[in-house]
């Protein structure tokens, strides 16, 4: 950042807040920032807004190619579409269970667990998974003292000493690496969620602990998703920042942020805006270049996402349920396949009969880079093939999509606030999942919303910005 005001050109005029980024994170703020009363700018790099909530035509079919669903609890996401007027669109999965692969075999995912980690390692799923061995090893936290584990400094060296690591391969590793791309090696203890942080800290036991943890979930499905796709929430997020006064502009990536006497003035190669107020809800190496800072925590890695439509009416009686995790398997470079078309009827409804989509993942933060581009779809292919047990030839490939994301890595405890009225936000800094994101921009947006409505903002440099709730 610099103090000094440049000659400026394109001079977009003046607003309340200016909000940069266009993903779930930056749409959700402006959206709760307009509903105020707030003036509002958004400006996006990219050609289009959403961010990893996005869409694409494959085949004549319209399909998400990012988050394609969100976690029911804490409610957080649910509110944000009952606001906006999508409550009807609400659905839930198939009651379909996932399924693990593993060298040697596969089986359905243990009903009753908590991140991966069994509460009764004894019962017969979880025997499946782990086998005799694993499973005696993963009893043995019941007796072992309440010192061991008591040095691990992240969830999978936790799991790791209490449990062994065949509980990691098989459960912990492939559930935090399929649904939140990160490894438990590069998780830290202190980012994982606070009541399972009170949880380890009460009990002795990491089984106990995870017994509490899942007893605690609400019943039903743990995950929603809207009928059309989730791309849907982008479309009414931005139509509703429209209708209340807020603008929208993409292909404009913010190069500057300067303070000017008591306003801000944000840069892009077309133009510039002044603000009394701005929301930063970039990547975490976007907004450390725009403040000038250096800080560890960055962006996790590159994730690819192999979206496929295949005929293939094998798949019609869900042979994986609604999809399976990968645990180790040399043979399989997926982390995770979700056979959309038996989680969603939405979707099952728009193929013709004997069409299913698939989508598979690769690379996560803290783990192996994912393979190079020119492999698909061919891998894809063979990895789906693997992991749903049938072989597929390339004929029955009716269209594919590559979608290239970027992982946030485990969210950093503190973010340092260059002055007041900046707000810092994203998966980088709230956690990943839309639940989490939704919530702290909304949480923060309600805070900047008051802060300016106190009166004249000061530009001096403001102490640490913890993380929003």
């Amino acid at each position: 950042m610099t103090g000094a005001d440049a000659a400026l050109t394109g001079d977009g005029g003046t607003v309340d807040v200016v909000v940069v980024g266009a993903g779930i994170a930056g749409l959700t703020a402006a959206y709760e920032l307009t509903a105020r009363g707030l003036t509002v700018q958004v400006l996006e790099a990219a050609d289009e807004p959403g961010g990893c909530v996005r869409r694409r035509e494959i085949a004549g079919v319209a399909v998400d190619v990012g988050a394609e669903s969100f976690a029911t609890a804490p409610g957080t996401v649910q509110r944000l579409i009952d606001d906006l007027g999508l409550t009807d669109r609400l659905t839930a999965p198939r009651p379909a269970a996932a399924w693990v692969h593993f060298a040697g075999g596969e089986a359905p995912l243990p009903g009753r667990s908590w991140w991966g980690v069994p509460s009764r390692p004894w019962a017969a799923d979880v025997r499946r998974v782990l086998g005799r061995r694993g499973t005696l090893r993963a009893m043995a936290d019941l007796v072992l003292p309440r010192w061991v584990g008591r040095g691990a400094r992240t969830f999978g060296e936790l799991v790791t000493a209490r449990m062994g690591r065949r509980v990691v391969d098989r459960l912990v590793e492939p559930l935090i690496g399929g649904v939140y791309s990160l490894s438990p090696s590069v998780l830290p203890l202190s980012r994982i969620p606070q009541p399972a942080r009170e949880a380890l800290a009460q009990n002795r036991s990491l089984l106990v602990a995870a017994r509490a943890l899942s007893a605690a979930q609400p019943p039903g499905s743990r995950v929603g998703g809207l009928a059309g796709g989730m791309s849907g929430l982008i479309d009414e997020l931005v139509r509703a920042i429209q209708s209340g006064g807020g603008q929208l502009l993409t292909g404009q990536p913010v190069t500057a942020l300067d303070i000017v006497g008591t306003q801000w003035v944000v840069r892009t190669p077309g133009g510039h805006w002044r603000s009394a107020a701005v929301v930063l809800a970039g990547t975490a190496d976007a907004t450390h270049h725009l403040l000038g800072t250096v800080d560890p925590a960055t962006d996790g890695g590159p994730v690819l996402v192999c979206t496929l439509i295949v005929d293939a009416p094998v798949l019609d009686a869900a042979p994986r349920g609604s999809g399976v995790l990968a645990a180790g398997d040399p043979a399989v470079q997926a982390k995770a396949l979700t056979h959309a078309t038996a989680k969603w009827d939405w979707l099952a409804a728009d193929l013709p009969s004997g069409c299913h989509v698939l989508r598979l993942s690769y690379g996560r933060s803290g783990g192996a880079a994912p393979p190079g581009e020119d492999e698909f779809p061919q891998l894809a292919l063979h990895d789906a093939g693997l992991l749903l047990g049938t072989e597929f030839a390339e004929h029955q490939l009716l269209g594919w999509a590559l979608t290239p994301w970027l992982t946030s890595g485990p969210p950093v405890a503190q973010v340092p606030a260059p002055a007041e009225c900046v707000f810092i936000t994203g998966a980088w800094v709230a956690g990943t999942g839309l639940a989490a994101v939704i919530g702290h921009a909304r949480g923060g947006a309600e805070r900047l919303a008051s802060a300016l409505a106190a009166g004249p903002v000061p530009s001096r440099p403001a102490a640490p910005q913890g993380e929003e709730g």
